[in-house]
């Protein structure tokens, strides 16, 4: 599995039923990652911890976290996009729009569990490899080569400086180690925020989309009124036909019997 770019980032689908067709199989993708995030979690610290699997567990949380963000801009369009003109329709896509946006936050909640979880893991790693070389907290790591030159000559070492120098033992490869560890929570850290901020968006999304179905309820409400006015109109013009078809009959039955009898008296009064 590549864990670059994802695909849709070039696609850029504009149609409504792709756009919640690649947003459906983004959060699917998240969900699954998230999994593998957990199972990758809980070797974290023990003999199956390697840089290797530090390695994966970057790079699907990194990758899972450009999904979640192309997953929010793709929800953004989908709410820009136009409105068709049947009230049903809309109704109908406004369900599939709360639903994904739903099935979205829960993805999301879960997935930066994990990534909180990674963190707190990972600072764990990093204070216990300081802590096992003596490295103060809030050391730079640096080489041991430019330590030395950093700290020039005896006279101008300060207490601190002089402790870390007498912890030079340690090799460039633990100091490697310790340095991508920091980068990667720096990186994760960064990664969180960004959830953070889809959170925001997605709450102003849902909030938006409860007032677009509050109107289109209220259309839906309002094309009612006018069809049981519609209804009510027809059923009175039927009436009235109906009545006016009556008092034809009703004529014509008369006007039959009254030249029924003319004729029966001028064929009297003819013979």
């Amino acid at each position: 599995m590549s864990y670059g770019r994802p695909e849709s980032y070039r696609s850029k689908p504009r149609d409504f039923n792709h756009l919640i067709q690649t947003c459906s199989s983004n959060i699917q993708k998240i969900t699954q990652n998230t999994g593998q995030m957990k199972t990758m979690l809980y070797q974290l610290g023990t003999r199956q911890d390697t840089p290797q699997l530090q390695e994966k567990l970057q790079q699907v949380q990194h990758y899972t976290n450009q999904l979640a963000k192309e997953t929010n801009r793709h929800l953004k369009l989908l709410g820009s996009l136009p409105l068709p003109h049947s009230p049903s329709e809309q109704r109908q896509q406004k369900i599939q729009k709360e639903r994904l946006m739903n099935d979205f936050s829960a993805a999301l909640n879960i997935f930066q569990a994990v990534q909180r979880r990674v963190a707190e893991k990972e600072r764990e790693s990093v204070a216990r490899a300081r802590a096992a070389n003596r490295l103060p907290a809030d050391e730079e790591l640096r080489r041991p080569d430019q330590r030395l030159v950093a700290f020039g000559n005896n006279e101008e070492r300060s207490p601190l400086q002089m402790q870390v120098e007498q912890q030079l033992p340690i090799t460039e490869e633990e100091l490697e180690t310790i340095r991508e560890r920091e980068t990667n929570i720096r990186q994760l850290e960064s990664d969180i925020m960004d959830v953070n901020q889809i959170f925001k968006d997605l709450a102003v999304m849902i909030h938006d989309q409860g007032e677009m179905i509050d109107s289109i309820e209220a259309h839906v409400e309002s094309a009612d009124t006018h069809v049981d006015r519609g209804v009510e109109q027809l059923q009175r013009a039927a009436y009235y036909q109906r009545k006016a078809r009556k008092r034809k009959c009703i004529l014509a039955i008369i006007l039959a019997l009254v030249l029924t009898i003319l004729g029966i008296i001028i064929w009297q009064a003819s013979r």
